[in-house]
């Protein structure tokens, strides 16, 4: 099993709170799939849900909600990194779902449809909240513009991941990890030293590719230790998981504009319905906004034409939810129950998870 142990708040499981600490040692810092224009059913898709076609001005959503039935041998968590999802994001959709043990035949929804943040659609751009990251690559005027997705891990409380405007200033490959000050002298202090540099290895926290940024000390990063994608479990940096990052290296030049924000509700548009995706606000917000509804009315406000053109009811359930589905908030629109009736079937296990087959394929 792997040992997810912090939640996106930061809390710990007690079971589970030893290899945590434990793991700070390593917590450093084609084809695509078709934009459906409905959230009808159709048929499996036949690559990976983290390429899509940018829709086009006036669409906010991409994707499509997909369901998969688990195996006995599944944890969400295999099932979430097959499906390029982090472990918050997929137990969050499945509330009441065993994370360990789904169960044979349980059938795990899969929120592989979101809103796209509201910032500009150039470079990348982190969502903290959503734990995810958006990819504009540039391209010929002769070809549609894309946009590329992943699940990240972020910086726990007391070690926030940055908010603001930066870009990339340096690509290394193999990549020695140079101990920041600060966390040897945390490290130092439990009894458990760090060496001042980590060489290129299995060892090293930054996995096989890092990108600087302008803001001092952050990188975006692989890890060796894929259970640390979509959690709070960094001192601020940002890891992938190590196929995310080794496609992403090479499609993201320096220089490249990285834009990080925090937006745990998202609105925006598709076929005429405003949508609403709803994440936990992180530990530390929380804290400050209690319980108001300013955060949730600011987010929608931004999209809706006016307070008519939203169910309030309906994005409010959404966000106590926050199951990180994208809802449609608009007056009759559909519920979250239509919209995983209408979610397709697709396999836990699906063709492109080589390194599932292969390790089934050594056990056969």
């Amino acid at each position: 099993m792997n040992p997810l142990t912090t939640s996106r708040n930061g809390a710990s499981w007690p079971a589970l709170c030893a290899i945590l600490c434990a793991s700070i040692y390593l917590s450093g810092c084609s084809s695509f799939s078709d934009w459906r224009s409905s959230w009808t059913r159709s048929a499996p898709p036949s690559v990976p849900s983290d390429r899509f076609l940018l829709p086009p001005a006036g669409t906010d959503v991409i994707g499509i909600v997909q369901i998969a039935s688990a195996r006995q041998q599944d944890t969400l968590s295999d099932i979430a990194r097959r499906y390029d999802l982090g472990y918050e994001e997929i137990v969050a959709a499945n509330p009441g779902v065993d994370p360990w043990l789904p169960g044979e035949g349980t059938q795990v929804v899969l929120p592989t449809q979101f809103v796209l943040p509201d910032a500009p659609r150039e470079g990348l751009v982190l969502n903290l909240a959503a734990m995810r990251l958006f990819y504009y690559p540039g391209h010929a005027a002769d070809e549609p513009p894309r946009v590329i997705t992943h699940p990240i891990g972020i910086g726990r409380e007391g070690w926030q991941t940055p908010q603001g405007t930066s870009h990339i200033t340096e690509k290394i490959e193999q990549p020695a990890w140079t101990v920041p000050a600060s966390i040897r002298r945390e490290h130092a202090e439990k009894g458990d030293p760090l060496p001042p540099v980590v060489p290129p290895g299995p060892d090293n926290p930054l996995g096989e590719f890092a990108m600087r940024l302008s803001l001092p000390s952050y990188l975006i990063h692989g890890t060796n230790q894929p259970w640390g994608v979509g959690i709070r479990v960094s001192h601020g940096c940002v890891r992938l998981y190590p196929e995310d990052i080794a496609s992403l290296f090479p499609e993201v030049p320096s220089g490249t504009r990285v834009t990080i924000v925090n937006q745990p509700y998202v609105a925006g548009w598709r076929n005429e319905q405003l949508y609403l995706e709803a994440h936990p606000p992180l530990a530390e917000d929380a804290k400050r906004w209690g319980k108001s509804l300013k955060p949730l009315q600011q987010a929608v406000a931004t999209k809706a034409p006016g307070p008519d053109a939203v169910n309030w009811d309906k994005a409010k359930k959404v966000a106590d939810e926050a199951r990180g589905i994208p809802v449609p908030v608009s007056p009759d629109s559909p519920d979250l129950a239509a919209i995983l009736n209408a979610a397709p079937q697709v396999p836990s296990n699906p063709p492109w998870a080589m390194a599932d087959n292969r390790e089934e394929q050594q056990i056969q």
